[in-house]
C-alpha cells in the first residue's frame, strides 16, 4: 500500500521517445514502491527523489489535476502579448492614445465575458480570481444590507473562500445558515425554501463542485431566491466553459468567474453583478473607484485580455 506522500507524489507518467510504456511503468512502480518504504522521508523529499528519477527516465508527468488549474491556451498567449510589449497604457489614462488603446481592448473582452454567460458587458466587474469575486458578492452584499437583513445562506460543500467569507461575516455579527447537502451532494431545495427568512440578504451556492463535481439545480435554486427577493450568488469557477450558463435563463445575481479555469491567464477573474432587477453590493476596496466603484485598482490589461479572449474561444 502506497503512503499519501508517495501517491501525491509518483503520478502516473508518460513515456518518453526512448523508453517503451512497460519499462516505464516498471520503474514507476519501483519508484513508488521505495518511495513508500521510506516512512522516514519528508514529503518534500519524497517529491524530490521521484521527480528526480524521473527526469533519469527521460520522462514527465501526466498532468491530470485540470479541475485545479489549465494551461494557457496559445491563442490566449498570443492575444496578451501586444499588451505586455507595445500596447502598455493605462487603461484609465483618458488623455492619450495608449490608454485609449488599453481601454478599447479592456472593453472589448468585457463584451467577450458577458457574451459567454449572456451579461450584459456592463454587468462584468474584472477581479484577481474567483476568490476575490467570492469574497466581493458575500461581503458586499451583507454590508450593504446589514441593516434590515443580516442572514445569509449557504451551504456545506461551498469553497473555503465562501465559507471563510461567511464566517468573516459571522464574527461581525451576521446569522449564517450552512445547509447540508443530500447524499448525492445535491442541495435540498425544500431546506432551502425553509431556512430564507425575511432577514436573508444573499444565497450562495456553487455551480459546479471543484471536488466531487456535482452541479447543483441552479435555476431552481434561482427562481426560488427571486421568488422569495433573496439575491443569489453562485460560484461558477468550475462551470463557465464546461456546461452552458445564461445568467439570465437561471436567475442568477452574482456569479464568480476564474480565468485559469478557462484556459486563461492567471490572476484575473470576473464577478457577474446584475443590473436589473439590480444588485446592490458594498466596495470592498478603497481607491480610484475604477469598475464602476465596486473594484478599485488598475485593471491589469493583459490578464484581463486573456480572460476575454479564452472566453471567446469557449464560445465556439
Amino acid at each position: 500500500m502506497l503512503s499519501n506522500a508517495a501517491r501525491c507524489a509518483c503520478r502516473c507518467v508518460q513515456p518518453s521517445r526512448l523508453a517503451s510504456p512497460a519499462a516505464v511503468s516498471s520503474r514507476w512502480l519501483a519508484s513508488a514502491s521505495a518511495a513508500a518504504t521510506t516512512e522516514t522521508d519528508s514529503v518534500s523529499q519524497v517529491r524530490e527523489k521521484a521527480m528526480s528519477e524521473m527526469e533519469a527516465m527521460g520522462t514527465r508527468p501526466l498532468y491530470l489535476d485540470v479541475q485545479a488549474t489549465t494551461a494557457m491556451d496559445p491563442r490566449v498567449l498570443d492575444a496578451m502579448l501586444p499588451y505586455m510589449v507595445s500596447a502598455y497604457g493605462n487603461p484609465h489614462s483618458r488623455t492619450h492614445a495608449y490608454g485609449w488603446e488599453s481601454e478599447a481592448a479592456v472593453e472589448v473582452a468585457r463584451k467577450q465575458v458577458a457574451d459567454l454567460i449572456g451579461a450584459d458587458p456592463r454587468e462584468i466587474v474584472f477581479t484577481s480570481g474567483a476568490t476575490e469575486s467570492n469574497n466581493v458578492a458575500i461581503k458586499g452584499v451583507g454590508h450593504f444590507h446589514r441593516a434590515t437583513k443580516n442572514h445569509i445562506i449557504t451551504t456545506q460543500t461551498e469553497h473555503k473562500c465562501v465559507l471563510d467569507s461567511c464566517r468573516y461575516l459571522e464574527n461581525e455579527g451576521f446569522k449564517v445558515t450552512y445547509l447540508p447537502v443530500q447524499k448525492n451532494g445535491i442541495i435540498d431545495l425544500k431546506k432551502l425554501e425553509e431556512a430564507i427568512t425575511e432577514k436573508t440578504s444573499i444565497v450562495s451556492v456553487m455551480f459546479v463542485n471543484n471536488e466531487i463535481g456535482v452541479i447543483q439545480p441552479i435555476k431552481e435554486i434561482g427562481a426560488l431566491c427571486r421568488a422569495k427577493r433573496v439575491q443569489f450568488h453562485t460560484d461558477a469557477a468550475q462551470a463557465v466553459g464546461k456546461v452552458p450558463v445564461n445568467v439570465n435563463d437561471m436567475n442568477i445575481d452574482l456569479m464568480s468567474i476564474s480565468g485559469h479555469k478557462v484556459y486563461g491567464p492567471k490572476g484575473v477573474g470576473a464577478l457577474y453583478v446584475r443590473r436589473r432587477p439590480r444588485v446592490r453590493i458594498e466596495a470592498q476596496m478603497s481607491g480610484g473607484g475604477q469598475e464602476r466603484g465596486l473594484r478599485s485598482g488598475t485593471v491589469p490589461t493583459p490578464l484581463v485580455v486573456g480572460l476575454g479572449k479564452a472566453c471567446q474561444i469557449w464560445m465556439y
